[in-house]
């Protein structure tokens, strides 16, 4: 039968990866898919992953109608086996009941890759609509790490290195690539638990090892 299946885990752990990773598979065996990406670092109209791969991708914007484009494709004469939809985390809640009625009315698998939760670690709108309604949630086993060694659970949002918990839920960026580097004035790292309540990013961190008078902890706390 087919599925809405919901991939879901923290920036930074392959989920894009894993998209161009069921694109290709599906595409070696013959098989033609729609492929939708929103707000891509490679730029609009591409699914692309920190790896270097690259693919062609229809943009998803505001207001798209994902059913109704299928079936365009469909009565046109195209060929649709299957449908991926990355960064399914800035979907509207009405786009993932498309995506589901793709599932539902056209019997095509749907394939969802997204966060689950913001830099607030609050849900995103179109990630809580997606846990509401997919066959399947896969968390991805490919663990992100936060600067400190430990499994990163929380996406952190950066200014100049130090993170922030104010500000529209929606700011492309990208993750810090190397902790030993200068962080970009506007970025996204990936953190444990305990150091994103602790708002303790990897450049914050440096900075105390280096004042050994600052505590571990938000003194505004």
């Amino acid at each position: 039968m087919p599925e809405l299946v919901f991939f879901s885990g923290t920036m930074d752990c392959g989920k894009s990866t894993l998209a161009l990773q069921i694109e290709h598979n599906r595409s070696s065996r013959g098989l033609q898919g729609l492929i939708y990406s929103r707000n891509d670092r490679a730029g609009r109209g591409k699914l692309s992953s920190r790896l270097g791969l690259v693919t062609e991708a229809v943009e998803a914007a505001d207001g798209m109608d994902f059913y109704a484009h299928v079936v365009g494709q469909l009565s046109s004469g195209g060929r649709v086996d299957y449908v991926i939809a990355d960064e399914a985390q800035f979907l509207a809640p009405e786009q993932v009941d498309q995506l589901a009625r793709v599932v539902d009315d056209l019997e095509l698998d749907v394939f969802a890759f997204g966060i689950t939760t913001d830099f607030r670690s609050k849900l995103f709108p179109g990630s809580q609509r997606l846990v509401e309604l997919a066959d399947r949630i896969e968390v991805l086993q490919v663990e992100a790490l936060c600067w400190c060694g430990a499994r990163a659970t929380h996406n952190a949002r950066t200014v100049d290195g130090r993170m922030v918990v104010e500000g529209a839920q929606v700011v492309v960026g990208d993750v810090v690539g190397d902790v030993d580097s200068p962080p970009a004035e506007v970025g996204y790292e990936v953190l444990c638990r305990r150091h994103h309540r602790r708002r303790q990013t990897s450049a914050t961190a440096r900075a105390a090892a280096l004042s050994p008078d600052v505590l571990p902890v938000d003194s505004t706390k």
